[in-house]
């Protein structure tokens, strides 16, 4: 079974900083892609940034270009979100996934998930 923990979230003031961090149980070369989305109460999970296992391409929602930063680990298996220049909308469940192929930014088409890291930004 294949575990993905999620640490690194807490408070932070809006202009801050948060680097996320996504452990895999499994060997990470068996997933083609992982993911972070968000989600905020009554909202549906959305796409914040994903990066190709291999080839380590990396996409980014429109609203985190910039200011986010996607990286992974194939050594340690773990993925990355460096989250810079924080905004109070950016309050959120963080959730790592990865999928063994997939669209990007479809959460719907994800295998693995965690069980999410919550990030508070206050203004």
């Amino acid at each position: 079974q294949v575990q993905l923990v999620e640490s690194g979230g807490g408070l932070v003031q809006a202009g801050g900083s948060l680097r996320l961090s996504c452990a895999a149980s499994a060997r990470t070369l068996y997933f083609n892609t992982m993911g972070w989305f968000r989600q905020t109460p009554g909202k549906e999970r959305a796409f914040v940034a994903a990066i190709k296992w291999i080839s380590g391409s990396t996409y980014y929602a429109d609203s985190v270009k910039g200011r986010f930063t996607i990286s992974r680990d194939t050594a340690k298996n773990t993925v990355a979100l460096q989250i810079n220049s924080l905004k109070p909308e950016d309050t959120a469940v963080y959730f790592c996934a990865a999928c063994l192929g997939c669209s990007y930014y479809q959460s719907s088409e994800y295998n693995y998930w965690g069980q999410g890291t919550q990030v508070t930004v206050s203004s």
